[in-house]
């Protein structure tokens, strides 16, 4: 038997398509969803769900949660002296929707489809589909929630040409997708997000307006008071879907607490957060190089999406009214068993051929001659985030050095021009013939596939020796000392002239621009980022000048041209 699953970062749940319909699962709770949370008592019992929440409530340090936002990272779970990783917890979640379903259609389910969000990298991708093997579960496919959503939404199914914008603010993280149905074929034509923004955020924003109002906010709490606040804030939030006023209620310290927050103040607060909600929604519609114009819907998805500040927020900055018809917590989940009865090809539903894109940039590390020495650490894409996939594409180097013996191959993904900002995610290493530098070519090519596997092959030409291997989630990667130690150096600046304000905010920015940007204009940025960069090493303070105006003048004009698609 297979099931749609929709593992979020707050509640997950599991659905599917029978007697001509897709249905929720209910849980053995008999509710639909299934809180995202695991815990160990006492008695090293593994408590999971609503359950666990419960449980987590008196004994935090016992519960975890939240960890969907860790997926693909080494981070450690410590619980009742027990440790696990995310994958694990995840699993955990996972092998109880798995019996429940079992319990609920009365027979064995073995197979799955889940979803994640769209802007998921590789790492995450694998980490989910690593959980649902150790839940006892083959993941058939892994399906990006918007597209999950849009296909419960019934896009399309009129037979009509379609554009959309998928909304989707859950628990823990933001996705923007931009796709167009045509002709049996759901496109997606570009990916954007934040995998650390969602309803949690919202949560926290009322936590910390009831903190400065009743002075608490230098006082310690301790963790079993502080979730219990956690609580009534996430209770006091909901009200605000049917009320201007939501009243935070809680005993602290033996005293009782009730505050009330109207609609507008809580608005005027939320500012910031709601302005992270642009960024995504103009950087998916220039990468699908449309305008709001050609949309025909947006949708919003996620549970978050329920707070009237989103949807006003939505209207206002792009004067489209948005789309909730569906229950937001369940959409993606119907999404995930349509998905399942096409992958069965039943005879009730219309097949839809789904294409997804790349959602980061893929490419590998090349050393840059400047005229005067040959420098290494820099960036050479070679798939381009929101590339339809699947997709194989090739680059050919050349050796840097004279009596080059070897060349190694770093598989990269990220934006990032300089090749220690972006993710490393394996190394190939070959051999080359002795001679003098540019005379061996060495063919890069990779193959990344919608199950998110890249295959990655590197030939010599000459010889015609070639290598290849599959990224798997086992790779080494950096441990979150050397991370924090990396980011402290804040490896986008070099010292020299940069200490200058002037030189390091345009080097900010041009970074920035630079991540933003895609085919040519990232050429374009990254030839003046090279001119300034070289300058800031090599020049004179007048010739920083001329370089850093130069770069400038680019940027002003790039953002010019680009300003704002969506009205002030």
């Amino acid at each position: 038997m297979l099931i749609g699953i929709d593992l979020g970062t707050t509640n997950s749940l599991a659905a599917v398509f029978r007697n001509g319909k897709a249905e929720i699962i209910p849980n053995r709770l008999g509710k639909q969803l299934t809180p995202s949370v695991v815990s160990v008592d006492e008695n090293d019992r593994i408590l999971i769900g609503e359950t666990a929440r419960e449980y987590g409530y008196l004994h935090p340090e016992r519960t975890a949660r939240v960890f969907k936002r860790a997926m693909g990272t080494e981070k450690e779970y410590v619980l009742g002296g027990m440790k696990f990783s995310p994958e694990e917890l995840s699993g955990f979640v996972l092998r109880s929707l798995k019996e429940d379903a079992e319990v609920y259609l009365k027979e064995e389910v073995t197979q799955a489809i889940i979803s994640v969000p769209a802007y998921f990298n590789d790492m995450q991708r694998k980490a989910t589909k690593k959980a649902g093997e150790l839940a006892g579960l083959e993941v058939v496919r892994i399906i990006n929630e918007p597209t999950a959503s849009a296909i419960a939404y019934g896009v399309g199914e009129k037979g009509v040409n379609e554009r959309c914008m998928v909304f989707d603010l859950g628990g823990g993280t933001f996705d923007v997708t931009v796709l167009e149905y045509y002709k049996n074929i759901m496109e997606v034509y570009a990916i954007a997000g934040d995998n650390f923004l969602g309803g949690e955020d919202f949560t926290n924003l009322l936590v910390q307006m009831f903190l400065r109002r009743t002075f608490l906010t230098n006082r310690v709490i301790d963790n079993v008071s502080l979730n219990y606040l956690y609580k009534a804030a996430e209770e006091a939030k909901c009200q605000f879907s049917n009320s201007d006023v939501a009243v935070v209620r809680i005993n602290l310290f033996n005293q009782h607490y009730e505050e009330s927050f109207t609609r507008e103040e809580y608005e005027k607060e939320a500012q910031e957060l709601l302005e992270k909600l642009r960024k995504p929604m103009e950087k998916s519609l220039r990468d699908a190089k449309i305008t709001l114009e050609d949309l025909d819907r947006i949708i919003l998805v996620g549970g978050a999406t329920r707070l009237p500040l989103v949807r006003s927020y939505v209207k206002k900055i792009t004067g489209l009214s948005p789309e909730y018809s569906v229950d937001p917590d369940t959409s993606v989940a119907i999404g995930a068993a349509l998905q399942c009865a096409m992958k069965e090809r039943q005879k009730e539903i219309e097949e839809v051929i789904l294409t997804d894109v790349c959602p980061f940039t893929l490419g590998t590390e090349v050393v840059r001659d400047n005229g005067s020495f040959t420098e290494p650490g820099y960036y050479l894409p070679i798939i381009e985030r929101n590339t339809v996939i699947p997709v194989s594409k090739t680059q050919t180097v050349y050796t840097a050095y004279d009596d080059q013996k070897y060349v190694r191959v770093k598989v990269l993904q990220g934006e990032s021009h300089l090749a220690k900002n972006n993710l490393q995610l394996g190394e190939l290493t070959v051999d080359v013939p002795v001679g003098p530098k540019g005379k061996e070519a060495i063919e890069i090519t990779y193959t990344y596939d919608v199950n998110a596997l890249l295959q990655v092959e590197v030939k010599v030409l000459s010889t015609g020796e070639q290598k290849e291997m599959i990224i798997q989630k086992q790779e080494k990667k950096i441990s979150e000392e050397e991370a924090k130690a990396r980011m402290e150096k804040l490896a986008y600046l070099k010292q020299n002239p940069r200490e200058e304000e002037e030189n390091t905010l345009a080097f900010l920015r041009a970074n920035r621009m630079y991540e933003e940007a895609m085919g040519e204009d990232k050429q374009k940025i990254e030839e003046k980022l090279n001119e300034f960069d070289d300058a800031l090493n090599h020049k004179t303070h007048l010739e920083i000048d001329v370089a850093r105006k130069r770069l400038l003048d680019l940027l002003d004009e790039m953002e010019e041209e680009n300003y704002s698609i969506f009205p002030a």
